[in-house]
């Protein structure tokens, strides 16, 4: 096809990107200091105190919002401008270090308006991205996306003088994460079970290996040094035989994030849940199931594997498919009220503890089955 007049090759493509809609299916992401600069995380954080501070708490206080971010180095200079929220009248807390469903919980756990949380993830370590996180720790939906996009084009006033916002501290955010992880587990002890951790150099690299020890497991740490550019270098769920190696040479009964057995073997995360739900909570009602799946329904999204499917017909278990993103299997949960939901990804969520996929507590909970039962990953699974 001819392009128009006057247009060379690249401007029709520049054109489309900016008209574009800048949230995609987890926040807005791109390289740091490029596409995402400090200066636009102070934009969308403003915009978002506006949104989704609304004009305070009813009573005279300010909004409150929470802070958080992954080892990378450019978390630092966009935290900083996150933070900026202040400059709007938000209560910042700044929590340091932590994985999203981290900020997610703390966002519920002291009543915030809001969250944002600056990570990509499993991308390298020069990319970096911004999520916000509504009141009660639940993404947003796109209709308030939008509303802070929108915004961003509006001068709002801002306040002065002692009506600024005050940035402090979250001194026991960890801690607050941790105590609620461990209470997850409904008082099992993980003594006797051998467990390797990967935490690919990033976001939980501390809280992980604390939340496995403090329940009583037996804990192997490997990738767990972050300097801020080392994240998910070689390490992760997209470089796995440094887990497999770990996993044989200690002779552990799992690894995290990816299973492994003594025999090597490993699964995929959704591997491992259609395994869960299946094989070890496929019969039975209430605690035999385990999580007590609400309706026997589960709640997957469109790109869930047949397999997956069929094992889950054959149990007996209802499908709710959902749009790709964890944000729409969590929509999905709350609207037919069901417990459990995951994508292929590797988020599962948790209704009873979480409002989003949360690698350490999915982790938990499955070395809670194998201490529980007292079987292998390999039995659970139902694999001779």
């Amino acid at each position: 096809m001819a392009l128009p007049a006057g247009f060379s090759g690249a401007r029709p493509i520049r054109l489309i990107i900016d008209m574009t809609r800048l949230f995609g299916t987890d926040g807005v992401r791109g390289v740091a200091n490029e596409l995402l600069t400090a200066d636009l995380a102070l934009r969308l954080s403003q915009s978002a105190a506006v949104v989704l501070g609304g004009e305070g708490r009813g009573d005279g206080r300010r909004p409150v919002g929470v802070v958080a971010r992954d080892p990378r180095v450019s978390g630092v200079p966009l935290g900083c401008g996150a933070g900026g929220s202040g400059l709007h009248g938000v209560d910042v807390f700044d929590a340091g270090v932590l994985p999203t469903p981290a900020a997610a919980f703390l966002v519920g756990d002291i009543d915030a308006d809001f969250g944002v949380m600056i990570s990509a993830s499993h991308n390298p370590a020069a990319d970096n991205g911004i999520k916000f996180l509504g009141a009660g720790g639940h993404k947003l939906d796109d209709a308030l996306e939008d509303a802070i996009e929108a915004q961003m084009g509006v001068d709002a006033p801002a306040p002065v003088g002692a009506d600024v916002g005050r940035v402090q501290r979250f001194a026991d955010a960890e801690d607050r994460y941790v105590v609620h992880l461990l209470a997850s587990l409904g008082g099992i002890s993980l003594e006797g079970v051998k467990v390797v951790l990967d935490c690919a150099h990033g976001a939980a690299s501390g809280c992980s290996p604390e939340a496995f020890a403090a329940a009583g497991a037996e804990v192997i740490v490997i990738g767990a040094d972050p300097d801020g550019l080392n994240i998910n270098a070689g390490y992760g769920s997209t470089h796995l035989q440094n887990l497999q190696q770990a996993v044989l040479a200690h002779g552990a009964d799992l690894g995290w994030p990816m299973m492994g057995t003594r025999t090597g073997a490993w699964r995929w995360i959704t591997a491992a849940m259609s395994s869960m739900v299946i094989r070890s909570w496929g019969s039975g009602s209430g605690a035999e199931r385990g999580w007590g799946l609400v309706d026997d329904t589960l709640v997957v999204t469109v790109m869930s594997n047949l397999g997956l499917k069929l094992g889950l017909a054959e149990a007996g278990i209802s499908v709710v498919e959902t749009a790709v993103g964890d944000r729409y299997v969590l929509e999905g949960m709350r609207a037919g009220g069901y417990s459990l939901g995951g994508e292929q990804s590797g988020h599962l969520i948790f209704a009873d503890y979480a409002t989003t996929g949360d690698g350490v507590l999915t982790g938990l909970q499955l070395a809670a089955r194998v201490a529980a039962t007292g079987k292998s990953l390999k039995e659970l699974a139902g694999r001779r």
